[in-house]
């Protein structure tokens, strides 16, 4: 309860206005931009490896976080959670690479159509995925906003964010040329409804994932 009496938990959970994204830093010195396909072409020649850790967003070649030991446990626990709840023609993806026109990020959490075999020759798209995961606790800014913006623009149809700083996951949908259209939040004791193309397949309890 909130000094008003009211469950913050109901207050918030329903659509909102979207906070503003946090605009992208750009360097003061010369810099130069790689295109996805330079990028791909750096991965493929030894020239960044596994051990690296970057991944390219907005043509910027960005470093990741560290990952927390709280990261990494509520990432497996909501693999472990949505994997037995997903149609046979899907499969999930954990921090894989997904390509975009100008990025190829690597999110926590994907649910991807198809087959694993159809990827053999790619890296899933934007229109292959039904649900893409970021855990975020460092991130959380990036997530909200360089990220939120990749997503959009590759029409991503459902992008959640498990807010570990605030303790609740946000939802983001309908997304449009740089942005979604509309954000749902949840907190512990609701269940996030799992959406794959269109339909409400199953709801996921908050707990199970999101624990103190």
């Amino acid at each position: 309860m909130d000094k008003d009496g009211v469950d913050e938990r109901h207050r918030e959970n329903q659509s909102v206005s979207l906070p503003s994204k946090t605009p992208n830093p750009t360097p003061d010195l010369p810099i130069f931009r790689l295109s996805v396909a330079q990028y791909q072409q750096m991965v493929q020649a030894g020239i960044l490896t596994a051990n690296d850790p970057v991944e390219l967003l907005g043509g910027w070649l960005v470093t990741k976080m560290p990952k927390s030991p709280r990261h990494t446990t509520v990432t497996r626990l909501v693999v472990r959670g949505l994997e037995p709840l997903l149609p046979t023609d899907y499969f999930l993806s954990s921090q894989e690479p997904l390509t975009t026109e100008t990025s190829e990020p690597e999110p926590d959490v994907m649910v991807v159509r198809g087959d694993i075999t159809d990827y053999a020759e790619r890296h899933p798209q934007g229109r292959d995925v039904a649900l893409v995961i970021e855990v975020s606790d460092a991130t959380l800014a990036r997530d909200r906003g360089l990220k939120r913006g990749v997503y959009a623009r590759a029409l991503v149809p459902i992008y959640w964010i498990i807010n570990l700083v605030d303790n609740r996951v946000e939802v983001y949908r309908e997304p449009s040329e740089d942005d979604y259209a509309s954000v749902q939040r949840f907190f512990r004791g609701d269940r996030v409804p799992v959406v794959v193309d269109g339909e409400s397949i199953a709801e996921l309890d908050v707990v199970s994932f999101l624990r103190d």
